[in-house]
């Protein structure tokens, strides 16, 4: 709907005051929740006949209901989903997790789908796609290269990445505004051409803005980013994808996932005192690990299900992608009601409750393939770190390991906010520990900076006093944006190399993550926890216990924080930061300068040549932790994420070499000389030399590979995939140790490559001797024409060249 066509003063219920949510009254998306009994009086129910494409009020009432307020052509599918649903159930004749419930509602052809958890591969049509700005840079590169003219489902695009935290909210966004202008012009103009709506640089991070606008119960959404699976807070199914998996679905293609496995997570009791959400998936962490969670998506259910808020919710969900879950799922209760009618989408609850129990939740009886319990009576508040989001203390004990461990004990800086731990109650409940502390004439002893997760928390916040609160209080507020937990801070208070220890509430924690030194050892936690921890300066305090001195000399003892869930007066909105897509865009330009070192058109891949790949140069030998921050760190390079050729100039410069022990120095292995990863393999290609790069056991994926020309977990084996790479493990994990760098590595018999086939490799060793060694793969019928190709997008053309 048009804003010439609704004037946003029309329609009112008789049971709550009109409110406005962020944009609606300037983008006039109308989305119809009220019956003819809630039109007050005949002229205006005429009104609204009149502007609503002159249905009849009848008609207006009855019609379909909008996926949020920002979307005025795409409907909640409930009605779809549970017809998908029904089928699948009678199909299956076995009760269903609720993640199964809102996969398989999903699911493109549910007649004739295998679905088999662990693997039968699913084909998906999500109900729309998210895309931050880094990594949406590549995503819409190649949906240009795609020729489409539209995007299929509903998109958005959002600026939170490459803002740099340095002085504070305001200066840094104006800076980050002119540095970015041509990646943001470029965004900006992509999206309004191929119908992508467009969230402007400091309207706040990504994983919030669709948490406040367009997460719903039931949604299966994909997001280029790995927390998109923040949205399991509010009963979506929501999953990080690589930028080609979103093209695939912003071009009307099935999406293709492995069918996860699902890990139960019962809780009991209720969250009380210091013990907050970030407490929950801590300790799932310290159970699960890492890769505990690979291949499965985490599901809670229970009685503690109900003490926690929403914006909890999502916090717990966040964080699982650290335990290399596909994603996390919460059932919808009222808490997620709460939120919604919040956030001006009541319109979406009444739908949600309609299907609670048939769409919406776990079926009695249904079976997980592995159940953790944890009483929420008896869960301490944690602490996790350093250098891995797995290694949890109680806060009762982190002080003393930290001094037998030899972790310095003095914290340096404490950080609250981002993506996981930003919502109003958080900010709240750290608000109230600081007005208990400032009442004793105290304030935080180290730099404190906070980050709001949107442009709407930030306004609102301010409206209530809580910014200023927690600027008394010796804080900084950094801008709308991901900063320092991506990596984006210009830190200048330790010099690198300098050991130290900060305190934050983000979610990952791994080697200079935060401020690109590996000596900070960076530790996770609540948000309450920093801002206590912030006021002791030091790792060996327990705010549960411990006293602080105040500016008098007495001790006195912090009370258990509180905060109020939602605004009381409900939310200010803040500033106008969305850009809606014009309902034609084919008449705009995008502009991409062939001489720009942020943005490259992207030129096709070659097909393979039908040939084995034999007597491969091995670039590097990795040994140990090889986190996706290790193959391509964020930081200062997310700048380069729109040039294809700029970005690889990071490649592995964070993995450890096995020859040395080395980051980002290997051997060239034609010249003998020592250097930077991306130079060898430079110097590789010009010579025409393919490479592999092989890959120790402790990758997310839980198995060693080889895997040729990249290397990581899920979202990574299926962007190779896409690429036309072959992503390859080894059958017998100790075949990694004969592998020397100095071998030549041949894949045979790639003519029949099959499903399920393991392919034969031969490692041929300086000596002239040769072993024989066997290698996996979980190449389907399709990702295996995608090889051949070249690619995905290569595949998708040659089909439509077929079928015009």
């Amino acid at each position: 709907m048009t804003k010439s066509s609704f004037h946003p003063t029309a329609i009112r219920t008789r049971k709550e005051p009109l409110r406005w949510p962020h944009g609606l009254r300037r983008y006039g998306t109308l989305a119809l929740d009220y019956t003819i009994d809630d039109l007050e009086g005949s002229l205006l129910a005429l009104e609204v006949q009149q502007r609503c494409f002159h249905l009849s009020p009848l008609g207006a009432a009855a019609a379909k209901v909008a996926m949020s307020n920002f979307d005025s052509s795409a409907y909640l599918p409930y009605e779809k989903l549970q017809s998908n649903l029904n089928v699948v159930k009678k199909r299956l004749n076995r009760p269903l997790t609720l993640s199964e419930k809102v996969l398989y509602s999903h699911i493109d052809e549910p007649t004739t789908q295998d679905i088999e958890r662990g693997t039968s591969y699913l084909r998906l049509r999500p109900d729309r796609v998210a895309m931050q700005d880094a990594t949406a840079q590549m995503a819409m590169l190649q949906f240009i290269s795609s020729g489409l003219p539209k995007v299929a489902v509903p998109s958005t695009i959002h600026c939170d990445h490459l803002i740099e935290a340095q002085v504070g909210g305001e200066k840094d966004l104006a800076r980050a505004k002119s540095l970015n202008e041509e990646v943001y012009n470029f965004l900006s103009t992509a999206g309004a051409k191929y119908g992508v709506g467009f969230w402007k640089p400091g309207s706040g991070i990504i994983h919030q803005i669709l948490l406040e606008n367009y997460i719903f119960p039931g949604l299966l959404m994909v997001g280029t980013d790995s927390h998109t699976v923040n949205g399991g807070g509010l009963g979506g199914v929501c999953i990080g994808v690589g930028g080609a998996d979103a093209v695939d679905v912003m071009a009307d293609i099935p999406w293709e996932l492995k069918c996860p496995q699902v890990i139960g997570v019962k809780l009991t009791g209720s969250l009380k005192g210091w013990t907050s959400p970030k407490d929950i998936i801590l300790k799932v962490a310290d159970i699960l690990t890492v890769k505990g969670g690979t291949g499965a998506i985490i599901e809670y259910f229970g009685p503690g299900v109900d003490s926690i808020s929403c914006t909890g919710m999502a916090t717990i969900c966040n964080m699982g992608a650290e335990i290399g879950a596909t994603t996390s799922l919460f059932p919808y209760n009222s808490r997620m009601r709460d939120y919604l009618n919040c956030t001006t989408r009541g319109y979406v609850a009444k739908e949600a409750d309609k299907v609670a129990e048939s769409l919406l939740s776990a079926d009695a009886g249904a079976k997980y393939d592995k159940v953790i319990e944890l009483d929420l009576d008896k869960l301490e508040p944690h602490i996790n770190g350093p250098f891995t989001p797995d290694l949890a203390h109680p806060i009762s004990k982190v002080g003393q390991t930290a001094k037998e461990k030899g972790w310095p004990l003095d914290i340096k800086v404490g950080l609250i906010g981002s993506c996981t731990n930003s919502s109003y109650e958080d900010m709240g409940r750290c608000a109230s520990i600081v007005k208990q502390a400032m009442k004793h004439g105290i304030k935080s002893k180290i730099p404190f900076n906070v980050t709001p997760g949107s442009e709407q928390i930030r306004a609102t916040i301010e409206r209530d006093g809580i910014a200023q609160t927690l600027r008394d209080f010796g804080g900084t507020v950094l801008a709308n944006a991901c900063g320092p937990c991506i990596g984006q801070w210009d830190r200048k208070d330790v010099k690198k190399g300098e050991k130290n220890t900060i305190v934050t509430s983000y979610n990952r924690n791994f080697t200079g993550r935060n401020d690109a030194n590996p000596a900070t050892h960076c530790f996770v936690t609540s948000p309450e926890l920093v801002t206590a921890l912030s006021l002791a300066g030091t790792l060996n305090f327990d705010p549960t216990k411990d006293k602080l001195k105040g500016s008098d000399g007495k001790e006195f003892l912090l009370d258990n924080p509180f905060g109020d869930e939602l605004p009381a007066q409900g939310f200010d909105p803040g500033e106008d930061t969305y850009d809606a897509p014009p309902a034609d865009g084919s008449k705009v330009n995008v502009i991409v300068d062939p001489n720009s070192s942020r943005l490259q058109l992207l030129k096709p891949f070659d097909p393979w040549d039908g040939k084995d790949l034999t007597d491969l140069t091995i670039l590097i030998k990795v040994k140990g932790k090889c986190t996706t921050d290790h193959i391509s760190a964020a930081g200062p390079w997310l700048k380069y994420r729109g040039h294809l050729d700029n970005i690889s100039n990071n490649m592995f410069i964070g993995a450890v070499n096995a020859e040395n022990g080395e980051m980002n120095k290997v051997k060239n292995q034609v010249t003998g000389e020592w250097g930077p990863v991306p130079d060898v393999a430079r110097s590789y290609k010009a010579k025409g030399i393919r490479w592999v790069a092989i890959g120790d056991e402790n990758y997310a994926v839980g198995s060693m590979q080889l895997w040729s020309q990249d290397i990581s977990a899920r979202i990574h084996e299926t962007n190779l995939k896409k690429q036309g790479m072959l992503p390859l493990t080894f059958n017998n994990p100790a075949d990694y140790d004969k592998i020397q760098p100095s071998d030549r590595i041949s894949l045979l018999g790639l003519k029949n490559l099959a499903p399920g086939k393991p392919v034969q490799a031969e490692i041929k060793h300086a000596d002239g001797s040769v072993e024989k060694i066997v290698l996996n793969h979980t190449l389907n019928e399709q990702q295996i024409e995608w090889f051949k190709a070249g690619s995905a997008l290569n595949r998708m053309k040659q089909l439509a060249a077929q079928n015009k």
